[in-house]
């Protein structure tokens, strides 16, 4: 693999938006150099017949089933219990000044 440039360094900083002072660019370049090689030696690894797997432990969401339930009692009647109503809801007083 080749070794990046200064101007590859200052490019990817740049878009990463990292502010680079110059005596940081070779420090970066040596690092950014590091982890291409790294990435580079996992591209190596054989992984014929393995499955993709999006998590390890096993568990399964656990969620319910999104049911309506009738508990017998319509929207006007419950309203009648609230101070104030406008539009068939809830008027509150104002929060936000």
């Amino acid at each position: 693999m080749a070794q990046l440039s200064r101007d590859d360094v200052l490019k990817l900083a740049h878009l990463g938006r990292i502010e680079l002072e110059e005596d940081e660019v070779d420090k970066f370049a040596a690092e950014f150099d590091a982890i291409l090689k790294y990435v580079e030696q996992l591209q190596t690894v054989d992984i014929d017949g393995l499955e993709p797997t999006s998590q390890v432990t096993g568990l399964m969401n656990v969620t319910r089933a999104d049911e309506v339930i009738d508990y017998g009692y319509q929207a006007k009647d419950l309203l009648r219990n609230v101070p104030q109503v406008e539009n068939d809801q809830i008027k509150v007083k104002r929060m936000i000044v």
